[in-house]
């Protein structure tokens, strides 16, 4: 696969990266490295491997899965932009 310079301009155009008419061949040739190298990679054996999420085995703490009550009601109203009777006041949407 190649990348031509219009499609170098998209790229940038999309990235949000101001690209100089310069640096559009120069881009390009790193474009067109970066993909000969990932298609190096399709050429590699890989069956018995099997997938990963991290270089090293991790597993991720877990805590309790109990229901409580928040802890502090006044606490957590405090961030609201506006409560009625210990609930969250909202603007009605439906009439």
């Amino acid at each position: 696969m190649s990348v031509d310079q219009a499609t170098v301009r998209r790229v940038a155009h999309l990235s949000r990266i101001a690209v100089t008419e310069e640096e559009v061949v120069h881009l390009q040739s790193e474009l067109n490295a970066i993909l000969a190298f990932v298609e190096q990679l399709g050429e590699v054996d890989t069956t018995g491997v099997e997938p990963m999420t991290s270089v090293i085995p991790m597993t991720l703490p877990l805590r309790a899965d109990v229901v409580n009550d928040g802890g502090d009601a006044a606490r957590v109203l405090a961030n609201a932009p506006a409560s009625e009777d210990g609930f969250f006041a909202v603007p009605k949407v439906v009439e």
